[in-house]
């Protein structure tokens, strides 16, 4: 009798959660929802940014003049770590690029701002100044070694974008 009444507890169990899978398909179907909505909110990094420039050893950049299809998404200084600086976005195709700056050892700065990418031989002329490219499976970047600091443009986003990043980056 026992091992009977065990089965039938087993046997409605499964059929509770068949049931419940069945609803909450159902629900999925047919309550309207559009995946196409990025999830990430706009941020609005003006205090951050002028706060940073009040604090930081060197002249922080942000950009200027980008189209409203970047979206800055993350914003942070930490004036105890190096005077670190990070502005990220999604560039209009849904790709991350990240501004950071830092008077932090460059190489360390370098290594763990690209995400361990490789420095290349390849070099950009922005705006009159020298950015390095480098190349990584994580992200792509380019560097350059200014007035005290490290900037770094990096991310998924393809090299077009990482330097249309940088040549809006301004100080002032």
């Amino acid at each position: 009798m026992a091992g009977r009444q065990g089965k039938q507890t087993v046997r409605n169990m499964l059929w509770s959660m068949a049931v419940i899978a069945l609803v909450a398909g159902a629900m999925y179907l047919f309550i309207p929802h559009d995946d196409s909505k990025s999830p990430v909110k706009r941020v609005d990094y003006r205090v951050e940014l002028l706060s940073a420039r009040r604090a930081a050893a060197y002249p922080v950049a942000a950009p200027e003049g980008l189209a409203k299809t970047w979206k800055p998404t993350s914003v942070r200084f930490d004036g105890t770590e190096g005077d670190a600086w990070h502005l990220g976005f999604l560039d209009p195709s849904g790709e991350y690029v990240v501004v950071k700056q830092s008077t932090a050892k460059p190489s360390k700065f370098i290594e763990e701002a690209t995400q361990r990418a490789e420095r290349t031989k390849a070099t950009e002329e922005i705006d009159g100044k020298t950015w390095r490219r480098y190349e990584g499976q994580t992200y792509d970047a380019l560097v350059r070694e200014d007035k005290g600091a490290t900037t770094v443009v990096a991310g998924t986003a393809s090299f077009k974008d990482l330097t249309e990043m940088a040549r809006a980056l301004k100080t002032s």
